[in-house]
């Protein structure tokens, strides 16, 4: 993979970065020169290997768990990201899930609010935390995981996490007009069918993935690589111009 000088050194924080989206994410990271804080759930083994790729290349990385729909964790989760790196140049918040099809008739408060912590407010909680630190620099950037479901509603049972993730995109477009001036770039990408990750492998028939498919004009459904390339990408245009924008990252079965 060709380096990025833009992010060679430079101090990245990525949220569930060690499963399914998130590992690519961090793999193209580590080779493109930076340093990585890698936040994980359940994902220990996965965590500590990446850990070992980016000192094996000479660069600084830390794994750190955390249950970030609590605050003290997400506080936590960037204080020891800057205590290892003396700082922080781009935040990536991909900590997410589905969690379970419900329809709205089998919707208990107590599911939506824990789909609305996972995806929505852990993201607030950590990029409240990282802000006054992405500050401190000249150009800083963050980057966004919503989803295509955010923009079209998703499939049938998706309805809380659909909700959460177009809130996400709302989230951008707001939190870039607010940092803006504090020189941080704020995006999103909005994966459409991203195949071998554990959500779908998890909530997705290989029936209904191959009916969706079907139905993408390039014929083929993503993969994690699609997703962390334009990732990388947004987060390394420090000087640009790009701000408050969501990626679609779908095969073209979505387009606005």
């Amino acid at each position: 993979m060709k380096n990025n000088n833009k992010l060679t050194g430079k101090n990245v924080l990525i949220t569930a970065g060690a499963q399914g989206i998130g590992e690519s994410i961090t793999k193209h990271f580590i080779d493109n020169g930076a340093n990585v804080a890698i936040h994980y759930f359940s994902s220990a083994d996965t965590a500590n290997q990446l850990t070992e790729y980016a000192t094996g290349k000479g660069q600084k990385a830390v794994a750190l768990s955390g249950d970030l729909t609590k605050e003290a964790d997400a506080n936590a989760l960037v204080k020891k990201t800057v205590e290892a790196f003396g700082g922080l140049d781009i935040l990536i918040n991909n900590a997410g899930s589905l969690v379970a099809r419900k329809m709205l008739s089998e919707m208990e408060a107590e599911f939506w609010n824990k789909v609305m912590d996972i995806n929505l407010t852990s993201m607030m909680f950590v990029t409240r935390a990282a802000a006054p630190f992405l500050a401190k620099n000249n150009n800083s950037s963050i980057v966004n995981l919503a989803s295509l479901a955010g923009r079209k509603g998703g499939h049938p049972g998706s309805l809380a996490y659909s909700t959460s993730k177009g809130a996400i995109l709302t989230f951008t477009r707001a939190l870039s007009a607010e940092l803006g001036p504090q020189g941080i770039r704020v995006n999103a990408v909005a994966p459409g069918l991203i195949l071998g990750t554990s959500f779908h492998n998890t909530h997705t028939t290989k029936e209904s993935a191959a009916a969706t498919t079907a139905g993408i004009p390039i014929q083929r459904a993503g993969n994690a690589d699609d997703v962390a390339r334009a990732v990388v990408f947004l987060a390394s245009e420090y000087d640009g111009f790009i701000t408050g924008a969501t990626l679609d990252i779908n095969g073209g079965v979505y387009n606005m």
